[in-house]
């Protein structure tokens, strides 16, 4: 029971000036916007809200929005208040159809056309449309509820009339309108320029279609034309009879219909001109025995009459319509000047034809038909008799068509000897040199042709495609039709075959064999079962053989049982209690058919019963069986068959075949280790014991003593060494080392960890304070000695480096103590460093010492300043009775003294 409202069920918005707009309701204040549903329509016709059931939410304030899609321009109306009404209750009641589409809807082809249905009503009522005659277009679309029936791209086929149908528990009503669809004129053929000559008839048509259908008018410069005597306007055609000088102009058609015009424009043009020949006295010759026609086509308007005399006598000839003189079996008494007359209102004019009647042309081509071989050469001569005041020009033709010599690969020569006789030389001829060959000789007065015949025998051309009527595991029945032999007999047939596996085109076994020129069918044998083939044929003839026939379509021969066993059986390797048998796999070709394997037998050296095992993927090439009962290098005789869906193929031949050696079995023993430096280990063991599992090599891992093994360095040696030097290593820290055996097969069992510590390391301080001393090729040299950290291994000696300037090698001294004499073999300049040398290794480098020798003594004034300033320490720091402490200041004095002396 709702209550009614005090407001209208509809309220209107219409915009104060027409426009392409859009109509929406705000209700309340915006944002909010009226959302329309099967129970609220917005019309785009007419702007009206219509609310079919009006429910308590919907009472508040309208106000219309009128939106210009052109311009974005918005413009909203007062607002519309809709209320409450207390005094009474709305019941339930049958639709009401307030907005609808117009009774009349008119639309043009091409647009899109939208019909409106709402209905008012309680329940809200349901729309529903159908066409009355047909169906609504497939392309016609339902909006809003199914209150607007949108179809795009309106055709003529869409009109007709439509209804739409409100419903709802109460009852129903409809509303019914006819739609038309118009079009605007579009031509279908329209008027062209035209020129005519005054007397004749104009005929123009223009068409066109539109609906309405459209109606004609005409326009001649402007003005409208009016049926008179002579023009005749019907249905857009228009006839002028005996046209004159004024009806030229400016012609317009124009169609039209309620919905629009088009127009179609074109001159006329009324001709008028004396008579004129384009060309000067013409010179004519004809044959004997030939017609001939002399033409009169003069420039006239209106036409012209025409008359023909010879010299100056009226001629008595056949006169043809288009005013041509024709001459029948011309002669000799038919030569002369031929004058052709023509005459208008406007002038006359005259053309003279001399005509000259010459003998008739013969033409001979010889030889008139030849036979030729392939690779051959032939020359066709051309012989001409004719008058000898024309000249003659030859042409040569082939199969009707001229020949041109440029494409023929230097095949054709043309040969002229003399003016009337030409020659056509053919070199190394193919088999489309052949057929009808022409010799076509042309004069002014005539053309006549010459053929002459040419064959030429080839090896034969391709066979038709082969036929495979019957295939078996082993043979295919195979037929084909005769190609063209060619002018020679077909000898022989050669049959073909090809498959995935082979190496191309195979020649294959015959039955019978050969197989004769004359026969169309054979049987090809001996082929391998489940292969797919394709077949061939070749023909041969006594000139050579042809081209190859099309393939057969691809066959595959029916399934057998195998009947090539696996190649090359041995075996051996393989880890400890295992044999390892291997064999080179069966080709696809060789497999006869579907389920194809390998059954692998063996047993032991002196044993009755074989063990077989069967081997399922046709690609393998590999068997392992596996038994800890017997022990390495166990002799086994060996055999590999084959088989398929169809039963059981040939054995390989037996062969012995030994099970395998193993992995190691046993470490190495008496593993020792030795700390070279505070880098290096050296390690050495010994083999294990001779027998199966023999090492291939070894491999030794080290690792810190804190560490996992794992985390450790492994390296491998070359061979069977079996001494190895770790490099690399921390200096004095403590590693355990094992060590382990390898073959092919794996790795043996690792040798109990022995642990051994890298030296310190080597001094890290270098020597310092070099001093040098040079009397001619000697250099004395002394330094600090070098004190090692209590980390660090003790200083047992000196290694002094001599090195000449811009050479790779150098020259090494050891000493214990901390000076040396150093002798230079020649003359340059040297570099001197020490090192410090302990268990550890080697300490750092000293600065570099560089010494210039030559011929004479040479010493440098920072040697002189280095020298006094020890001195100068010496007797200043240190008293004399101290100064054996301080051998490297001692050696300084010495040094010092004898430099001066």
């Amino acid at each position: 029971s709702m209550q009614t409202l005090k407001h209208s069920l509809s309220s209107a918005c219409s915009p104060s000036a027409p426009a392409e707009i859009i109509y929406s309701w705000v209700f309340n204040e915006l944002p909010s916007f009226v959302a329309e549903d099967s129970r609220r329509f917005i019309s785009q016709e007419t702007g009206n809200l219509y609310i079919s059931k009006v429910q308590p939410s919907d009472v508040g304030s309208y106000v219309c929005q009128v939106k210009n899609t052109v311009t974005n321009a918005r413009v909203l109306s007062p607002p519309t208040p809709l209320t409450l009404k207390t005094d009474g209750v709305m019941g339930e009641y049958e639709p009401k159809i307030e907005a609808h589409f117009p009774q009349t809807v008119l639309a043009a082809k091409g647009i899109t056309v939208r019909l409106e249905c709402f209905a008012l009503g309680n329940p809200v009522p349901t729309i529903t449309w159908r066409k009355m005659s047909g169906n609504i277009p497939k392309k016609a679309r339902l909006r809003k509820s199914q209150a607007v029936l949108e179809i795009p791209n309106i055709q003529l086929e869409d009109s007709g009339s439509y209804e739409c149908k409100a419903e709802n528990t109460r009852g129903g009503t409809a509303f019914r309108g006819h739609l038309q669809v118009y079009t605007l004129p579009q031509w279908i053929s329209m008027i062209n320029d035209t020129q005519l000559d005054s007397g004749e008839q104009l005929h123009w048509e223009c068409r066109a279609t539109g609906k309405p259908r459209p109606t004609y008018r005409w326009l001649r410069n402007g003005e409208p034309l009016n049926s008179q005597s002579r023009v005749e306007m019907v249905n857009g055609e228009l006839i002028i009879h005996r046209l004159q000088q004024a009806d030229s102009g400016m012609y317009q058609c124009i169609a039209e219909n309620k919905y629009g015009a088009i127009y179609s424009s074109a001159e006329l043009k009324i001709l008028a001109s004396a008579p004129v020949f384009s060309t000067n006295p013409i010179r004519l010759i004809a044959t004997v025995g030939k017609d001939v026609s002399l033409e009169c086509r003069p420039r006239a308007s209106p036409k012209p009459r025409i008359s023909w005399r010879k010299n100056d006598r009226r001629v008595q000839i056949m006169l043809l319509r288009n005013n041509t003189l024709r001459i029948i079996n011309s002669s000799r008494s038919d030569e002369g000047s031929y004058v052709c007359r023509a005459e208008n209102q406007f002038g006359s004019a005259e053309l003279t034809t001399v005509l000259l009647v010459k003998e008739p042309m013969r033409v001979e081509l010889s030889p008139i038909r030849v036979e030729v071989t392939v690779g051959e050469s032939v020359v066709l001569s051309c012989k001409v008799t004719h008058d000898p005041s024309l000249d003659v020009s030859f042409l040569w033709l082939l199969n009707n068509q001229p020949l041109n010599t440029q494409q023929e690969g230097g095949h054709f020569e043309y040969i002229q000897t003399q003016s009337s006789t030409a020659d056509l030389m053919i070199r190394s001829i193919l088999l489309k040199h052949a057929g009808k060959y022409g010799c076509r000789a042309q004069t002014s007065a005539d053309s006549v042709l010459a053929e002459a015949e040419l064959l030429v025998r080839g090896p034969p051309g391709p066979p038709g495609v082969v036929i495979v009527e019957e295939i078996t595991d082993t043979t295919a029945t195979l037929s084909w039709s005769h190609g063209v032999d060619n002018h020679s007999p077909i000898t022989t047939y050669n049959v073909q075959a090809r498959s995935p596996v082979s190496l191309g085109w195979q020649t294959v076994k015959t039955d019978p064999e050969p197989v004769t020129g004359n026969m169309e069918s054979a049987m090809a044998v001996e082929l391998n079962p489940w292969v797919e083939y394709e077949f061939r044929v070749v023909a041969t003839n006594g000139i050579g053989t042809g081209d190859p026939s099309t393939p057969s379509r691809a066959v595959r021969t029916k399934e057998a049982v195998p009947s090539v066993a696996p190649a090359n059986v041995r075996g051996g390797n393989g880890r400890r209690h295992e044999l390892v048998i291997s064999w080179e796999p069966v080709s696809e070709e060789f497999q006869n058919g579907e389920g194809f394997g390998y059954i692998v037998a063996f047993r032991a050296n002196g044993t009755r019963g074989w063990k077989e095992k069967m081997v399922t993927s046709a690609d393998s090439t590999t068997y392992k069986y596996r038994d800890e009962t017997f022990p390495p290098l166990t002799p086994f005789e060996v055999r590999v068959g084959v088989y398929n869906n169809k039963g059981d193929g040939p054995f390989s031949e037996v062969v012995t075949v030994f099970s395998a050696e193993g992995e190691p079995r046993e470490p190495p023993s008496e593993v020792q280790a030795f700390a070279i430096s505070s880098s290096e280990i050296k390690v050495m063991w010994k083999p294990p014991n001779p027998g199966p599992g023999r090492p291939q090599g070894y491999e030794v891992s080290s690792w810190k003593d804190m560490e996992q093994e794992e985390m450790g360095k492994k390296k491998r040696t070359m061979g069977n060494e079996t001494t190895m030097l770790l490099t690399g290593l921390d200096g004095n820290t403590q590693y355990l080392i094992s060590v382990k055996g390898f073959n092919s097969v794996g790795q043996g069992p690792a040798s109990s960890p022995i642990k051994i510590s890298t030296k310190k390391n080597a001094p890290s301080l270098p020597p310092g304070n070099l001093m040098w001393i040079q009397e001619g090729n000697n250099v004395s040299l002394s330094w600090d000695p070098v004190k090692a950290r209590d980390n660090e291994s003790e200083v047992i000696g000196y290694k002094v480096l001599l090195r000449q300037e811009g050479r790779g090698h150098s020259q090494v001294m050891r000493t214990p103590n901390s000076a040396v004499v150093l002798t230079l073999p020649e003359g340059g300049t040297y570099i001197i460093e020490v090192r410090a040398v302990s268990e550890g290794g080697e300490g750092a480098a000293s600065a570099q010492v560089r010494v210039l020798t030559s011929s004479g003594k040479l010493h440098s004034a920072q040697t002189s300043l280095k020298l006094l300033r020890q001195l100068s320490n010496i007797v200043c720091l240190k008293p004399i009775s101290k100064w054996h402490r301080s051998p490297s200041l001692l050696f300084a004095v010495v040094a010092y003294i004898q430099l001066f002396l």
